[in-house]
């Protein structure tokens, strides 16, 4: 994380100038910030959020910050402060029943990695801020689109088996046919 992503998330916080010192004295340290006043953030499940960041990530799509919380299996994907009813919106678009996702805006309090986290830390950044993002209104929008895309990725793999053969059937099936002086 750069030194403006670092003032950046802590001026997040309701006291900014003992956060960047908790920082500086431990930089791995976490930190719980109010959500909606800088920023909102989408949490979704590890598994569906990986998958999100992902797709995301190859496609070049705009994305905020993006961090992960090992022990809740966790990610929450940073957005602008506001755009609640945006990313509603944008999800109503593609679908009536959306996956199971969690809005934190005002009255919230995320707990985020500190600037410098260890591999084995709880709480990590899969992409810290670097800066204040920009309100790109492609964000909300993109992750939307990519969080229900990746759900209907995990769903697909999920039922593989029930849809189309798996490998050991496709094996299986082959020694069944191949003639018994050819094995």
């Amino acid at each position: 994380m750069t030194r403006r992503g670092v003032e950046w998330l802590s001026a997040a916080a309701d006291d900014p100038a003992t956060c960047r010192t908790e920082w500086a004295a431990d930089p791995r340290l976490p930190y719980a910030l109010p959500a909606g006043r800088y920023f909102d953030v989408v949490v979704i499940n590890q598994r569906l959020g990986i998958e999100t960041f992902d797709q995301l990530l190859r496609r070049g799509m705009p994305m905020g910050p993006v961090m992960i919380d090992h022990r809740s299996q966790k990610m929450g994907f940073f957005l602008n402060s506001g755009w609640r009813d945006r990313f509603a919106r944008f999800l109503a678009r593609e679908t009536d029943s959306p996956p199971p996702y969690k809005y934190l805006d005002g009255g919230s309090f995320v707990v985020v990695p500190g600037p410098m986290p260890l591999s084995g830390d709880r709480y990590q950044w899969l992409r810290a801020p670097v800066r204040r993002p920009e309100a790109n209104p492609l964000r909300p929008a993109a992750l939307a689109v990519m969080f229900l895309a990746a759900a209907d990725l995990i769903a697909r793999v999920d039922h593989y088996g029930e849809q189309y053969p798996t490998p050991a059937a496709v094996g299986a099936q082959i020694i069944e046919e191949e003639p018994a002086d050819a094995r």
